[in-house]
């Protein structure tokens, strides 16, 4: 988070130089300003962190690595190809059972009845770790939320604008990882995670992937 760090500060986008907030009558200071576009961010590190902290989800987070199977089956992600392609160029993360792999959902939806009166957008974006066994993969407690864009349209292909902070979270624990304790090893190690997949429909695919 440190390039982000004196953003808030700034009255202009970095990228487009367009002004950050709507233009105010005259330069009395009773007015509020008001910002052209809203998003809400919710940092995924301490909430991975967390998971470690917990006796009721850290001894879950090794179940890929514990519960390998051979049959060639297809029972959870870590039976598949690309799991499996991933393991073998990346051994160094792999050493590591601690290690979270990760997978987004995003897609926009109309949270207002009235869609064709008052058009509205709003695009959650999730993210939910598949080191825990099946039935509790892709569950409400694990769902984590991250972005929050609202409308009144669709990002479109800058979403990636709004996706900056998720991303250098990202980089930051896939380059360097954070210093996390385990308590169910009672031990402190550096928790480092991959993105693995996007789960979404094609018209987000496109968008995601600029």
């Amino acid at each position: 988070m440190l390039y982000y760090k004196d953003d808030s500060q700034l009255n202009e986008c970095k990228f487009c130089g367009l002004p950050r907030y709507l233009p105010t009558k005259g330069h009395n200071k009773r007015y509020k300003q008001v910002p052209i576009k809203r998003m809400l961010y919710l940092s995924i590190i301490p909430r991975l962190q967390r998971l470690y902290a917990s006796m009721d989800s850290t001894s879950k987070m090794r179940w890929h690595h514990e519960n390998k199977q051979g049959d060639g089956l297809l029972r959870h992600p870590s039976d598949g190809k690309a799991w499996k392609h991933f393991d073998n160029v990346y051994p160094d993360f792999v050493a590591d059972p601690c290690h979270v792999r990760l997978g987004l959902c995003s897609d926009g939806f109309t949270p207002y009845v009235k869609a064709s009166t008052s058009p509205y957008s709003c695009w959650p974006v999730f993210l939910t770790p598949y080191n825990l066994p099946p039935e509790m993969c892709m569950t409400k407690p694990y769902m984590f939320l991250t972005c929050l864009i609202p409308g009144p349209t669709n990002p479109a292909k800058k979403i990636d604008v709004y996706l900056q902070l998720l991303i250098d979270d990202l980089q930051l624990l896939w380059n360097e990882g954070v210093f996390t304790y385990d308590i169910f090893g009672k031990e402190n190690f550096v928790m480092r995670a991959w993105l693995m997949w996007k789960i979404n429909d094609f018209s987000a695919y496109g968008m995601l992937s600029g």
